[in-house]
């Protein structure tokens, strides 16, 4: 029997895209519209209004050893948030925050000087002349539903757009939005180090 030949492919998910390759509808942007290498499915997720780094493979065990809550990996994040957080809730941030009967892990959060180098998104987020808007980088070590949104709105400051730019070790590089590659072998080492 042949031995399986295993892909890794890196992924800069649109805004607007489900993290799936089912569709619920005709119109619905999915995985299907861009990526047309069989049989590799997301490990995790990213919500359908968030962007960014999208990681795929056909190798099970990685898939679920990435996913598992027992085995946590960093994931970075480019934050817009509604206002500019003061230092009492990036505090809180960093320390973890309850949300729905669950304490969030400590998180590494930084507020930017300035806006960070991103393609616009399309469609823009809402803009509203009288409220400033600030980009927080987050890393966290677990990925919950949702959790970032929920974490900057239990502090008073909404997400108004969410970038994932780095999942461990790995990161979006010159990728261009809607864009694919699959790894490199150093790629693949990196990776398997937080799987086995």
């Amino acid at each position: 029997m042949p031995k399986k030949t295993y892909r890794y492919i890196l992924f800069y998910k649109p805004y607007g895209v489900l993290s799936q390759f089912s569709k619920d509808t005709p119109s619905q942007k999915t995985l299907q519209d861009y990526i047309s290498v069989p049989d590799v499915y997301p490990v995790g997720r990213l919500d359908c209004d968030s962007e960014g780094l999208l990681l795929l493979t056909n190798h099970g065990q990685l898939q679920h050893r990435l996913c598992h809550p027992s085995f946590g990996h960093p994931r970075t994040y480019l934050v817009q948030v509604e206002r500019i957080p003061d230092t009492t809730a990036l505090s809180n941030l960093e320390q973890g925050v309850l949300i729905k009967n669950y304490r969030t892990k400590p998180a590494k959060v930084k507020l930017l000087s300035q806006e960070p180098l991103l393609p616009p998104r399309i469609p823009p987020i809402r803009f509203r002349k009288n409220v400033p808007t600030a980009w927080l980088e987050m890393t966290l070590n677990e990925g919950k539903n949702r959790q970032v949104r929920r974490m900057t709105a239990s502090v008073g400051f909404p997400t108004l757009r969410l970038v994932r730019i780095q999942i461990a070790d790995l990161n979006l590089g010159d990728l261009q939005v809607g864009e694919w590659r699959d790894l490199i072998a150093s790629e693949v080492k990196l990776l398997q180090k937080f799987a086995f």
